[in-house]
């Protein structure tokens, strides 16, 4: 069985990296990572927390997730972490995503939140989705 947590990482990034917007917010490429590269300079975006729990019926075998999408950007530059969020949040509401070894019966963006991180003083937007689905 295909993990599905790792399959819904990749349809998010499968449809974030189609979108020409998306990649010009943020510096020409899509830069959505696992954990930040060492020396990357703001605007990038990381997976966040994730939880995923049993969602199975009778019939069907299922998880419903809640994943986090953590978007950084410059000192000063929350304007801009707002406008990236803004976009993974037009691509991912709702979207009709690919999800390997599973069927994905919905996936919503439940939560936003903007914060100036204490240490760094960089922004930090966080969305937060849910996703439910179904193993194929």
């Amino acid at each position: 069985m295909t993990s599905p947590v790792l399959s819904l990482r990749r349809a998010i990034i499968d449809a974030a990296s189609g979108d020409a917007e998306l990649r010009a917010l943020m510096g020409g490429s899509l830069r959505l990572y696992d954990e930040p590269p060492r020396g990357a300079e703001p605007v990038y975006a990381l997976f966040g927390d994730v939880k995923a729990e049993d969602w199975s019926t009778d019939l069907d075998r299922g998880h419903a997730q809640s994943i986090d999408l953590v978007v950084w950007s410059e000192k000063g530059g929350a304007r801009t972490a707002l406008m990236v969020a803004d976009r993974f949040f037009a691509i991912l509401d709702d979207a009709p995503l690919t999800v390997e070894g599973h069927r994905l019966v919905n996936l919503r963006v439940t939560e936003l939140t903007s914060a100036r991180d204490k240490d760094s003083g960089l922004a930090r937007v966080t969305l937060r989705l849910r996703a439910v689905t179904e193993v194929v």
